[in-house]
């Protein structure tokens, strides 16, 4: 699995215009390969201002060629940690309660529910990148925006964000599109 994760980096490397021994130790390389892998990060995202990307269309091309080659399978298993990792990483003990970072973020006003808001498009990227239909694409949208408006609220919200769980409800939403659309294809192929 790890030779696959190496290659698959290699070439989204390659495609960025990188030398592929940048992206190893994302894999698990070794401590040497570490600071040329700081190195690569400081000439992608520049040095001192230098070549950074300000345009919002540079920065969705940069999010579409990193998440592009991806199977269907992966991009499913990165919304399920990404929602698992905002919606349900932490669990009251004693209780059934489960909550995440969109909960603990949400307590910093404004910047919290930001930041979440915009980890939680990255679910609605990869369901744009499978092809779920606009319908499908609003309700996840609808998802996010009901948890950033509600979320910002101070307090209140965060217990929203507890309950309403708008991560989960998008994977959720992701998962049954990849699934019509699998049967859609053994269907028409005879499997």
């Amino acid at each position: 699995m790890i030779v696959g994760c190496r290659e698959r980096l290699a070439a989204r490397a390659r495609c960025l215009g990188l030398d592929a021994a940048y992206s190893a130790p994302i894999c698990g390389g070794g401590k040497s390969e570490v600071k040329e892998t700081m190195s690569a990060r400081a000439d992608i995202f520049g040095r001192s201002g230098q070549g950074v990307r300000t345009s919002s269309a540079a920065a969705s091309e940069f999010i579409r060629e990193l998440t592009s080659g991806m199977s269907h399978e992966e991009r499913l298993a990165q919304v399920q940690w990404l929602a698992r990792m905002l919606d349900d990483r932490f669990a009251v003990p004693g209780t059934r309660i489960r909550f995440g970072w969109d909960a603990i973020l949400g307590l910093f006003p404004g910047l919290g529910d930001a930041l979440t808001s915009v980890l939680s498009l990255i679910i609605v990227h990869h369901a744009w990148q499978t092809g779920a239909s606009p319908l499908t694409l609003v309700r996840m949208l609808g998802n996010v925006a009901v948890d950033f408006l509600v979320g910002s609220i101070p307090f209140l919200g965060d217990l929203f964000d507890v309950a309403f769980k708008a991560n989960r409800r998008n994977a959720r939403l992701l998962e049954q599109h990849l699934n019509r659309h699998s049967k859609r294809a053994k269907y028409r192929f005879g499997n």
